[in-house]
């Protein structure tokens, strides 16, 4: 007997990567998927031996053990009972070739391999190398399997998005930049994995466990947020962002990934729930899981989960803080698209996580897998977090006027404002899809109605919107019908409408006009309590703006309209990095019938274009490896002069890492033109974008689509 004796092995990596639809990630390392056969070739010194038994042995994580799946020994041509397999394929004379088959629920992460040789007693054994194994989507076997080619493009190879922002009635795009292919990430992102608390505690079991994506997605949620251990992302919603970065200047994870890494697991400051949604998105594709960013306008955040949000304001409209609940204008989380073994397959599909540590669950800032499908039918005692969520999209808005600790009345307001236009983007293009009707039933609908009883029981909460106690999430109590939470109050006699009579723009003037119209053929004399309040999107008050009386005799079935503005030099020194401000209208009658009306204002950016310039010796569209130039041309919406602007650029695939040019000075409504050049390094079609950041106002933003042709 004598001992393979190998003068290099091949890989494949070229072709392996092709097959495994991991050609995109910018690494050296072999990087494979789960459930599909990869090849390697051994070139050998010496002519193949016969008579020895080939072994393989592959192993992941601190502590290879058959019996927790991270190692298997398999023979050739007789599968292991962990599904590992292998056969030699013929070859040229010097040359072994074998096929290598991992199973389809194999532990996701990095691998060692050895081939052993055994003759006799004798044992020889060489380490053939390391590898990465991914989930699959394109396996059918897979948890993850995801049957259209489409959807697997967009949700797993595409490297960048939208994510929605904004109002319900004004919906804006944010360009993000996944960035999931870009050096270091995958590397980072099994590092995520690594710092989770449960490795902590136990790394050979929660290794062990990385072959099932419920498990994986839910770390993932846990530890992208910093608060239960060093976490990628820290969040913070109030005050200043002077020891770090505000939330807004983020435009894409691949440098929140790596500044996290390369400042040795130290959280990068700061976040918000886009920014927590945009980082998991790319950590769950760049493992192999179909993920999505999803916004949810008017989110609920119902500290109770009684699916009841009380708000309650003063006689003149301002909004008072005796509650934890709260409305945000919007709310980003993620869904990814996996079976559930756990709770039975009509359950399968995508799954809401969220890694904005808003609550715990089970002791940690965590959120998900819940099934969209348990929330819409309101199964809201199944694992994970479907309570939170459904309350998310389906708790009842109920606005209270309060006078004192002893007196409160119930105003009437739009009950119903809770879960709107929830979106994600498009498969294939920029646009938005509305997928409110995955998480529920049309609103007021009869099915609607049964699915809210049902999670009320599920829930235990009682007739005054308190819970009984319960174990949660199991166990069942009594039913408590929607209307006696909530007694509904007679609708008024009058209605209103706050309207904005030209587009908001930042640095001008906002005209609004308040309509107000009597329903019924009765004189009335109506007290309106106008205010205006810069908010940040959680819809949480900063700072007041404004605040005007006004006093209204309505005729029989009359409209009467009050004009009002809220001019710059009351709302600049004011309005909050979101750019919102919220407009509220309370009208009393002699006859005690009160009535909120409530508008939400984003101020808008003002205009930025950009688009590519040629150089003469390039032509026609860009191509990999070759320079093109890009132009920028931004205006000063200001009627003052802005000092030290910064133009940052991004994007995969074409810049590497940021880039940041210095714009000294720009005088009142002066527009200025930046050029730079980009070499683009990956073919497809790839997204560019820029951002202008200045202390004088808030981000300009845009971007654009490249088509980069090969090289």
């Amino acid at each position: 007997f004598l001992a393979l004796k190998i003068a290099n092995i091949n890989w494949q990596t070229k072709l392996n990567k092709a097959a495994h639809h991991t050609s995109d990630y910018s690494s050296t390392e072999v990087i494979l998927r789960r459930g599909q056969p990869f090849n390697i070739t051994l070139n050998l010194q010496t002519p193949e031996q016969s008579g020895g038994n080939f072994i393989f042995i592959a192993s992941t994580g601190p502590s290879p053990a058959e019996l927790q799946q991270t190692k298997a020994v398999f023979n050739l041509f007789e599968e292991d009972a962990s599904g590992w397999s292998a056969t030699q394929e013929p070859s040229e004379p010097g040359c072994m070739s074998f096929t290598i088959f991992s199973p389809a629920n194999a532990v996701i992460g990095r691998y060692k391999l050895k081939l052993q040789t055994v003759s006799g007693n004798k044992v020889s054994s060489t380490l053939l190398g390391q590898f990465v194994l991914l989930f699959n989507p394109w396996c059918p076997n897979d948890d993850v399997y995801m049957p259209n080619e489409k959807e697997r493009w967009e949700y797993v190879l595409n490297d960048s998005g939208i994510i929605f922002q904004g109002l319900e009635k004004h919906i804006q795009q944010e360009a993000w930049n996944y960035g999931q292919f870009e050096e270091d990430i995958l590397d980072i992102s099994l590092a995520i994995l690594d710092r989770s608390l449960n490795h902590r505690q136990d790394p050979a079991a929660d290794v062990s466990k990385r072959n099932n994506p419920v498990y994986v997605s839910r770390v993932i949620s846990a530890t992208v947020n910093s608060n239960d251990e060093k976490g990628v992302v820290e969040g913070k919603w109030n005050g200043k962002y002077r020891s770090g970065t505000n939330p807004l200047r983020w435009s894409g994870s691949v440098t929140i990934l790596r500044k996290w890494y390369r400042k040795r697991y130290k959280p990068v400051r700061y976040g918000q729930c886009w920014v927590f949604a945009g980082v998991m998105c790319t950590v769950l594709r760049s493992l192999g899981i179909p993920t999505r960013v999803i916004t949810n306008f008017n989110s609920a955040h119902d500290r109770n989960i009684n699916l009841s949000i009380d708000k309650y304001i003063d006689i003149s409209g301002k909004t008072l803080h005796l509650t934890e609940d709260s409305v945000w204008n919007f709310h980003v989380w993620n869904e990814s698209w996996f079976i559930r073994r756990d709770l039975g397959s009509f359950y399968d599909g995508w799954q809401v996580l969220d890694a904005t540590p808003q609550e715990r669950s089970k002791g940690i800032y965590q959120c998900g897998p819940a099934s969209t499908r348990a929330i819409k039918e309101g199964d809201v005692n199944l694992d994970y977090d479907s309570s939170f969520v459904f309350a998310a999209v389906n708790a009842d808005y109920v606005t209270w006027i309060h006078y004192s600790k002893k007196r409160k009345e119930r105003i009437y307001s739009d009950t119903r404002k809770i879960g709107k236009f929830i979106s994600t983007k498009a498969v294939g293009t920029n646009s938005r899809v509305d997928v409110t009707a995955s998480y529920k039933y049309p609103e007021g609908s009869t099915k609607e109605r049964q699915v809210y009883k049902k999670a009320l029981k599920l829930l235990g909460v009682r007739r005054d919107g308190k819970r009984t106690k319960i174990t949660r999430p199991r166990r069942r109590a009594s039913v408590a019908r929607r209307q006696n939470m909530a007694q509904p109050v007679q609708k008024p006699s009058i209605a209103g409408k706050i309207i904005l009579d030209a587009p908001p723009v930042i640095g001008q003037d906002i005209p609004l006009t308040f309509s107000l119209r009597n329903l019924v053929s009765d004189f009335k004399t109506i007290k309106v309590k106008l205010r205006a309040s810069a908010i940040l999107y959680t819809r949480r008050p900063k700072a007041e703006i404004l605040q005007l009386s006004r006093s209204i005799k309505l005729g029989s079935k009359e409209v009467k309209a009050i004009s009002f503005e809220i001019s710059y030099s009351q709302y600049k020194n004011s309005l909050m990095d979101d750019r919102k401000i919220l407009v509220t209208a309370v009208c009393e009658t002699k006859q005690g019938a009160s009535l909120l009306v409530e508008k939400d204002i984003v101020l808008q950016d003002p205009f930025l274009t950009i688009k590519n310039v040629f150089c003469l010796y390039v032509l026609g569209p860009t191509v990999v490896h070759k320079a093109v130039n890009v132009q920028v041309t931004f205006t000063n919406p200001l009627s003052e002069v802005v000092t030290d602007c910064v133009l940052r650029a991004e994007g995969s695939g074409l810049l590497k890492e940021e880039l940041r040019i210095n714009v000294l000075r720009m005088a009142p409504m002066e527009s200025s033109m930046v050029e730079f050049e980009i070499i683009p390094y990956k073919s497809g079609t790839r997204q560019l974008q820029v951002d202008l950041v200045c202390t004088h106002f808030s981000d300009i933003k845009g971007y654009v689509m490249l088509d980069v042709a090969p090289a």
